[in-house]
């Protein structure tokens, strides 16, 4: 069985860390087969903000973002029904491994148009099957923060 460390806390009232946690419950006769830390994987993700999102230029699923990721103003080409302008989302610079995939994010043109970068699903994170838009975050998320942070709610 899986489940968080934040789930069990609520039922343990507790403020151990997740090491700490695996070590009482093995020691009262619980095994604990493996303690994941899923925000690892999420270490390059980051908040950030759709400043406008227009209907791309060369095709008509597609939309052009420029995103605001807290270091810089970039170019974005989403084929995400819900992306919009105003909303918060988790974005990946170039570089970043997505992992659904396992493959690093490259610099690519789309249908004419340079993307400097991703607004993920669900999916694409391994958070869930769910993959019919982008993750659209609080609107108090902050710019440029980690986004586990903001998907944990903190």
């Amino acid at each position: 069985m899986k489940f968080t460390l934040s789930w069990l806390k609520e039922h343990l009232k507790t403020d151990a860390d997740a090491k700490t946690v695996a070590e009482k419950m093995t020691s009262i006769g619980l095994e604990v087969e493996a303690v994941e830390d899923s925000g690892a994987a999420l270490k390059d993700f980051v908040v950030a903000h759709v400043v406008s999102a227009e209907k791309h230029p060369n095709a008509d699923k597609l939309k052009l973002c420029m995103v605001d990721t807290g270091a810089d103003i970039v170019q974005v080409v989403c084929g995400a029904p819900n992306a919009h302008t105003g909303m918060k989302a988790v974005f990946a610079k170039p570089g970043t491994v997505i992992p659904v995939s396992g493959e690093a994010l490259k610099i690519s043109a789309i249908r004419g148009v340079e993307s400097r970068g991703m607004l993920c699903s669900e999916r694409e994170l391994l958070l869930s099957d769910e993959h019919t838009g982008i993750i659209e975050l609080a609107s108090d998320a902050v710019v440029g923060a980690p986004a586990a942070t903001a998907l944990a709610g903190g």
